[in-house]
């Protein structure tokens, strides 16, 4: 008996111990629900989980997986076939399976709907143009065409749907998907992509134009996961098989979209519209201590690694040669790199992938700059006088730099400091693209829903913390900064 008891203690407390299983999802409705419906499946297994939402799209989700910055997430038997395999055949579960094997990845069977892509238009502006199939848009290319950033560069997207219709428009623009609804409605465009189980196409009374040339292959649901993951997660995400069905996932995404809260809409497929303890999910105080805390953990981390390096390269840079204008020469270009195109060309790198590193990193060349620049432009502008009586005084270089020239230049550096963490503040929001957690969170939860409550729940933190910041080295500035230095 006291065996049996010793050997359930070790066990539960090697579950709460153990590293939890990282469920992704991309930047949509559905699969956020989905990963949080995973979530719960795992945690009623005692396995422990965390869900790291809106990570991006089907080639970032894909790129964590097989890097195991992720266990699992939820994908689409098309988008498998098309993005990942790269093949237009048309494949059976078991092809799939089979070529996904190779990378160490495994699927579950079908959840038990289609998502395929569509075309969607106003109702009213469908009927008044006569427009019922894809192929009848070749009548008017004069439409205005809104379609996500993903589906403009698919293997399956607009290109090969332009080609294999043979359509004409050339007013197309990418947007955001949730915010593409949003401009449809406001007759800014006239036709978008969708995903068939969207709830704003009831919702918006939008009208589906039939795929009457069959572009579209099949987008069975289906999970993801590593094959090295622990089996009992594996068998719990299994459970999900061929519970769901196409008016099943619109409802909810429907609750999702109507409440802005996933973990209400995952309650509901555990419920079925009964009340529970959960439906309210986690605390908004508690989700800003945490987003807030990560926030705080990438600037910091990232501003202290850009300040170690940022100043002794800007000491080197100050003493001119072509060695100090290629060391400007370099930060100057990482910050003319936009912020999200420098997390794109990081992730498919070795060591960085899609983590948390990887946004520290560029947080960090971000932070470069600043530091480096006003360090040399601090130390360049000390009078060759008092340069000249460091050197009367006897004094080695290494002491006329720390003793005389780092403290007149120091109210330039600690500028340069400053600006970098402001820029860190700002910038780290987009961490989490890659699922690296902030005040990015919420924004990005927010477009999606369309939400401008949502969106403000992280950007009026963030800009209260880069307010913080800017106080605080103010404050900094007056007690570090030599009384006759300060201005």
């Amino acid at each position: 008996m006291k065996l049996t008891f010793a050997i359930l203690f070790a066990a539960a407390v090697s579950n709460l111990t153990a590293d939890p299983v990282v469920i992704g999802s991309k930047k949509f409705t559905e699969s956020y629900v989905l990963g949080e419906v995973a979530k719960r499946v795992l945690t009623r297994a005692g396995v422990p989980a965390e869900h790291r939402q809106g990570m991006g799209g089907t080639i970032i989700l894909w790129q964590a997986l097989r890097g195991a910055q992720i266990g699992a997430y939820p994908e689409y038997t098309g988008t498998i076939a098309q993005e990942i395999l790269k093949t237009d055949r048309q494949l059976s579960i078991k092809e799939v399976r089979d070529a996904l094997i190779k990378f160490g990845v495994g699927m579950t069977e079908p959840l038990g709907f289609n998502n395929t892509y569509a075309l969607v238009m106003r109702r009213g502006e469908a009927q008044r143009l006569g427009l019922r199939t894809i192929s009848d848009l070749q009548r008017h290319p004069e439409l205005k065409i809104g379609i996500t950033h993903e589906f403009l560069a698919r293997r399956d997207g607009w290109q090969p749907l332009r080609e294999h219709y043979g359509l004409a428009q050339q007013k197309v623009i990418g947007i955001d998907h949730a915010l593409g609804y949003a401009a449809l409605a406001e007759g800014s465009i006239d036709v978008k992509d969708a995903y068939s189980t969207d709830a704003k196409i009831a919702e918006n009374d939008l009208i589906t134009l039939e795929d009457d040339l069959g572009f579209f292959p099949k987008y069975e649901a289906v999970f993801l996961f590593r094959i090295s993951m622990r089996e009992d997660a594996i068998a719990a995400l299994r459970r999900l098989e061929g519970t769901f069905d196409e008016a099943r996932m619109v409802r909810l995404n429907a609750e999702a979209e109507r409440t802005k809260n996933y973990t209400r809409a995952a309650n509901l497929y555990f419920h079925d519209g009964a009340a529970s303890p959960l439906t309210a999910g986690e605390s908004f105080w508690h989700k800003l201590a945490r987003w807030t805390l990560r926030h705080l953990e990438l600037a910091g981390f990232s501003l202290l690694l850009a300040v170690i390096v940022g100043i002794p390269l800007g000491i080197f840079a100050s003493r001119g040669g072509a060695a100090g204008q290629a060391i400007l020469a370099f930060a100057s270009i990482v910050q003319t790199i936009p912020s999200l195109a420098l997390l794109a060309l990081l992730v498919p790198l070795p060591f960085f992938g899609i983590s948390t590193r990887t946004a520290i990193a560029a947080l960090f060349l971000y932070g470069l700059l600043p530091i480096i620049r006003n360090t040399a432009s601090g130390l360049q502008d000390i009078p060759r006088s008092l340069r000249e009586s460091a050197i009367a005084l006897g004094l080695s270089p290494i002491a006329q730099l720390c003793r005389i020239y780092l403290p007149m230049a120091s109210r330039s550096i600690l500028s340069g400091i400053k600006t970098s963490a402001v820029i860190n503040v700002g910038t780290a929001t987009l961490a989490a693209l890659i699922g690296a957690g902030g005040l990015g969170e919420p924004i990005l939860s927010g477009l999606n829903l369309n939400d401008h409550a949502t969106i403000l729940e992280g950007a009026i933190p963030a800009a209260v913390l880069a307010l913080i910041v800017q106080w605080s080295f103010d404050w900094l500035d007056r007690a570090l900064i030599p009384r006759g230095l300060r201005l």
